[in-house]
């Protein structure tokens, strides 16, 4: 009779793989994983069944969290500014907090491995904050512009960002401002 699934151990080896992917890239082996994960590595097969299995579910897990990190405590009551500043400042939190996710999530953003399926759900995730980011540029310059382009912009300046804060905590509010101040007058 097989062993039933941890959590704990499923939640290990994930963040393993968020650290060694962060420091290795994708091609660290599965070997390096599980070390890292303190499991096998025929127990971290036990989890996923490939490889490319965890790294789409590390994908959608990642996605879905810094959505969900952007997202919390957007007001709705606020004009469209304060809930894109609101917005913004959950990312930046996000990003910040753990770099390995941060890294991990860009490296498997561009990856073969994550599949269409994964890609859809991770689309779905940033939903409300795409909602949000189509009516900061209504009005703006960038209202005729691809969606996905004016992301990749808005990600640009928020990656910019976070290696100020990163590099200079103690001014961490005052980059917040000026990013956000330089993204909402690209776009809005």
């Amino acid at each position: 009779m097989a062993r039933p699934k941890s959590e704990d151990r499923r939640n290990a080896i994930m963040a393993a793989t968020t650290r060694v992917i962060a420091s290795q890239g994708l091609g660290a082996p599965t070997s390096l994983i599980a070390k890292e994960a303190g499991v096998s590595n025929g127990s971290l097969f036990t989890y996923f069944e490939t490889k490319a299995d965890l790294l789409n579910q590390l994908y959608v897990e990642l996605k879905t969290e810094m959505a969900s990190a952007a997202l919390d405590g957007v007001p709705a009551d606020t004009d469209i500014r304060d809930q894109m500043a609101s917005m913004w400042s959950g990312w930046l939190r996000w990003a910040t907090a753990d770099r390995d996710k941060r890294r991990t999530l860009a490296q498997l953003a561009v990856s073969d491995e994550i599949t269409g399926t994964s890609r859809e759900i991770g689309h779905r995730a940033m939903a409300g904050a795409a909602k949000i980011l189509e009516r900061s540029r209504e009005n703006g310059p960038m209202r005729f512009a691809p969606l996905g382009l004016v992301a990749g912009l808005m990600n640009a300046a928020a990656d910019a960002t976070v290696e100020f804060i990163v590099h200079d905590p103690a001014n961490a509010e005052t980059h917040s401002r000026t990013g956000f101040e330089a993204m909402w007058r690209m776009i809005a």
